[in-house]
């Protein structure tokens, strides 16, 4: 199981957050220091020593991008939502092995109608 599969609530809170900052880590991102952050978690009693732990163990794991802006870092999420819950899936399919099919028709079988006729969308874009 991938580090990114074991995130902590906390650390999917803080990832949320970088998220919700728009700190996508495009080229237009600027990303968001380590006390944007923690002002947005003000809510949680959280220390600012807690919440860089946190962004420090989420750059350890690959999810988040860190990049030195003076005497400071500032922090991006690695992907963006939609890349990232991509990205999960894939792992945990992967992990399926040999009952790799068997896991995608039972995943399926549950989606609303909704994500059928999007998947139906998508794979028609693809073949």
């Amino acid at each position: 199981m991938s580090p990114r599969s074991r995130m902590g609530e906390l650390e999917q809170a803080v990832l949320e957050c970088l998220w919700d900052l728009d700190a996508t880590g495009g080229a237009e991102s600027r990303g968001a220091s380590g006390r944007e952050v923690h002002a947005r978690l003000v809510g949680r009693d959280l220390a600012y020593t807690t919440v860089m732990t946190v962004l420090d163990r989420l750059v350890a794991k690959d999810v988040v991008v860190r990049e030195r802006e003076g005497r400071a870092f500032r922090y991006a999420p690695r992907l963006g939502r939609a890349a990232m819950t991509a990205e999960l899936m894939r792992e945990a399919l992967d992990a399926t092995g040999a009952e790799r099919g068997q896991a995608l028709v039972s995943f399926v079988g549950e989606a609303s109608a909704e994500d059928l006729a999007a998947l139906r969308r998508a794979l028609a874009e693809l073949a």
